[in-house]
């Protein structure tokens, strides 16, 4: 174990800042879609921070419901990957943009085939990902996966 006396604490942490021009804060936008909206469920569906959109958990719902779809974690895995691509779209992004996904699963044993839907959305540059099980996802979903991903401003 190596101990870091205060003043490397101190350089280490000095060197870890980022500086911000005065006046120049990262601005935050909470983007909801109409659909969401409509539900009024309790989320944004992305939330714009600078240069980053961080996209809420997306369960395999129908759009415009509160319904799952039929066919089990593959069916639900590609009915989640697809409103996180909507999410994505509509707010000026896309699935080749996605730096960062967290998994949760009802039951870890299905990561196969859930990994099996998920790999086919992105191209060789797979994103930064974790994946655990969780107990009692919303609406009894199978699973739920949120992302992260870059946004340029137009």
């Amino acid at each position: 174990m190596h101990r870091i006396g205060v003043a490397g604490l101190i350089l280490l942490t000095a060197a870890c800042q980022v500086e911000v021009a005065p006046g120049d804060s990262a601005q935050v936008e909470y983007l909801v879609l109409s659909a969401t909206s409509d539900l009024g469920l309790p989320f944004s569906d992305a939330v714009r921070v600078g240069d980053m959109l961080y996209l809420s958990g997306q369960i395999g719902v129908m759009p415009g419901t509160v319904e799952l779809v039929a066919g089990g974690i593959t069916e639900e895995t590609r009915q989640t990957m697809e409103n996180i691509r909507a999410v994505l779209e509509n707010n000026g992004s896309s699935m080749d943009k996605v730096v960062k996904c967290t998994v949760m699963l009802a039951d870890i044993s299905e990561w196969q085939q859930m990994n099996g839907v998920y790999v086919t959305y992105f191209g060789e540059q797979l994103p930064a990902r974790s994946a655990f099980g969780a107990d009692g996802l919303a609406l009894g979903a199978r699973v739920e996966i949120e992302c992260w991903a870059t946004w340029a401003r137009a």
